[in-house]
């Protein structure tokens, strides 16, 4: 009975009262953001995140900083620069206005990374100057179970080794703590260290604390030298064919941000605890146009390793279980690497060259879909991009070479008839035998690798309040897959975005899109077929603030997923938002839910949540059931900040949540998570 009161009361303040304190950018990552894309997702989350508590002054702000915003094309970076230039200092952000290409949209989404700041000159570098004008930060983050897991059950006594894979080594609480030192943009020192549910802490197979330590050092613009990273840190150069450890340029980000390169070396704060690399890396300026840089890493991984060979690579990080920590650090890489760019007024290229090597052969059990996967000790790439601009056409592109004379090419023409408009055409042809361990890129397959692919897009906002994307993608893959028994198997993806701000307080968006998959398809016992698997989306979200504190969201969402020819799921969800910001008590607080109705995972649906600062909240829903959270943040003197977030989801088609160790009995599953910040 009181769970119906509840939603009823909720349902009531939603119809009457629905506010709002979520960042405008936050916005911009529901409607670029695809649930294909998830992982690289919750990582420019956290970017983005970390960017929005550190804004630039306007003032002051550069060329590679405005970069670093992938909603911004690069000719509106340029516009921003020269407004400034011209007619700065700014007073007021309501100047970006005079921006020539500005839109309603980009305006609202720039400023949570920017302020109004003097344009006076940055503190020389001293020691002295150093401590007396450093910025630094420590904060702790923790989860706390309210349900029992199966995983955390009992061993019965002298049955330990039966029930190895099935109980976790560690307590059900997951807890991180991370520490910020800063000086301008010159010096970034941070240290982060993890601990996840179910991982033993300071006993069993982890008597060093945490599970994972993960220190950085980044260091900028000291005479010639440009950038040194030292402990763990990321490389990214050209378009990801041979290197790239950032965010992944896929098909899901901005338009504008698809010619944008790699940014080369940069420090590494995240919790992922696999895409990163140990030891140093230097980048340094000659001629003002050239930049060099060179790196090195050590670093153990974890992998499955029989009989001397490593069949797997284990990137998710967990050591919970026995085997879990039998495949822990079982194995070492070296990698060294280099880059030469040049940057040139109407020309851009580089050169990349990556070599590293394992201490044990890499040789996954062959199946049919893997039987080009990377194998042997050893692996180098060679690689060259270029990015030529002619007018309103921009060239761009990357070509990479593996060790085995293998080819994988991107090539992109951009023509911007304006500044708030881009017409784009991506041609790529990644050889099946391709084999790059760090490559990331554009494409519909996880890997660089047996792929073709056509892309044509069209992203424009030539009215200030109508933003329009759309794209058309058609692939083709030459080799088998995983899950497709069949080669020579082709695809297509299409999308329809629009967005209307009527006026400054009511916002709407609509976006459909249709893909087209090969997939295996289980007939009979005795018949397998590879049928087209088609999954098409409609989503709607409607924002409404009638006051910069408040704001209503509600967000309705239908999936369809089919087999040609065969059974179709259908899935829905409705959703809608309580949030409110008191500036006069420092109070931030929340109230969202989500009701849901699917005929089975195939059609599940994904929806963003309110989360804490940098932790990345979307939820993945199937079955018929509902989910609210709660959320509040108190920040006191803009230097303690609390955040507390509670989350209930109630299904009412099981008596079980989940299966194996995650396993919960009943039909509710809660999470509670608290996180502190100081800073000084």
């Amino acid at each position: 009975m009181w769970k119906k009161y509840v939603s009823l009361c909720v349902s009531v303040i939603f119809t009457c009262l629905n506010v709002c304190a979520q960042s405008a950018w936050m916005e911009w990552e529901e409607q670029i953001g695809e649930e294909a894309d998830l992982s690289s997702w919750e990582e420019q989350y956290e970017n983005l995140s970390e960017l929005a508590e550190h804004p630039f002054n306007i003032n002051m702000v550069t060329k590679e900083e405005l970069e670093q915003l992938p909603f911004l094309s690069d000719k509106m970076v340029e516009n921003i620069l020269y407004y400034v230039y011209k007619y700065g200092p700014l007073v007021s952000l309501n100047e970006l206005w005079g921006v020539e290409g500005m839109d309603k949209q980009t305006q609202m989404f720039l400023k949570d990374f920017i302020y109004v700041g003097n344009s006076v000159e940055k503190q020389a570098f001293s020691w002295k100057n150093l401590w007396k004008y450093n910025k630094q930060e420590v904060w702790m983050r923790t989860d706390i179970p309210l349900n029992e897991k199966a995983g955390y059950a009992d061993i019965p006594l002298g049955e330990e080794e039966k029930f190895a894979s099935k109980r976790y080594y560690g307590d059900p609480y997951y807890l991180n703590l991370r520490y910020k030192f800063q000086f301008q943009q010159k010096v970034y020192v941070s240290l982060v260290v993890e601990k996840d549910a179910g991982e033993p802490f300071f006993n069993l197979y982890n008597r060093k604390g945490f599970d994972f330590y993960n220190a950085s050092v980044q260091l900028n613009d000291f005479g010639k030298l440009h950038t040194l990273v030292l402990g763990n840190y990321k490389a990214s150069f050209g378009y990801g064919l041979v290197m790239n450890m950032g965010f992944s340029m896929g098909k899901y980000t901005s338009f504008y941000a698809l010619n944008r390169t790699g940014k080369g070396l940069s420090k590494y704060t995240s919790m992922n605890e696999a895409n990163y690399l140990q030891g140093a890396g230097a980048s340094w300026k000659w001629k003002n146009r050239w930049l060099l840089t060179g790196f090195v890493s050590f670093r153990n991984q974890d992998a499955t390793v029989d009989n001397k060979c490593i069949t797997t690579l284990k990137t998710d990080g967990y050591h919970r279980l026995k085997k879990d920590m039998e495949k822990k650090n079982t194995v070492f890489n070296t990698l060294v690497g280099s880059n030469l760019t040049y940057d040139g007024k109407y020309f851009e290229g580089g050169f990349t060259a990556v070599y590293n090597v394992f201490n044990k052969v890499l040789n996954p059990a062959e199946r049919l879909y893997n039987r080009y996967y990377p194998r042997g000790r050893y692996f180098y790439n060679v690689g060259v991009n270029y990015k030529w601009y002619r007018g309103k056409f921009v060239f761009s592109g990357e070509t990479a070479v593996d060790k085995q004379g293998k080819i994988a090419t991107l090539n992109q023409l951009t023509y911007s008839p304006v500044v708030n408009t881009s017409l784009i055409v991506i041609n790529r042809y990644y050889d099946k035998k391709y084999q790059s361990l760090y490559a990331n890129g554009f494409g519909e397959n996880s890997r660089i690798q047996n792929e073709t692919g056509l892309f044509i897009g069209l992203e424009t906002s030539l009215l200030s309040r109508i933003k329009l994307l759309c794209y058309g993608d058609f692939f083709y893959f030459p080799w088998y897959r995983y899950l497709v028994d069949k080669k020579k198997t082709i695809g297509m993806e299409g999308v329809f975005q629009v967005s209307y701000s009527p006026s400054n307080s009511l916002d709407m968006l609509i976006k459909y899109s249709y893909k087209n998959k090969a997939k295996n398809y289980q007939d009979t016992e005795e018949s397998k077929l590879v049928l087209p698997n088609i999954r098409q989306r409609l989503h709607y979200q409607l924002t409404y603030s009638p006051l910069s504190v408040l704001r209503w969201k509600t967000v309705v969402e239908y999936v369809r997923s089919e087999v040609w020819k065969r059974e179709a799921s259908n899935g829905w969800a409705l959703g809608s938002s309580v949030k409110v910001d008191i500036p006069r008590l420092s109070l931030r607080t929340s109230l969202s839910g989500i009701w849901f109705h699917t005929q089975d995972y195939t059609s599940r649906v994904y929806m963003y949540e309110q989360g804490l600062l940098y932790a990345f909240s979307m939820m993945s829903l199937y079955g018929r059931g509902e989910r609210w959270a709660w959320t509040m943040d108190y920040n006191w003197k803009k230097r303690l900040t609390f955040q507390v977030k509670w989350g209930w989801t109630h299904y009412r088609d099981r008596s079980t949540i989940s299966s194996g160790a995650e396993e919960i009995q009943g039909s509710n599953k809660y999470d509670l998570q608290f996180q502190i910040r100081l800073k000084w």
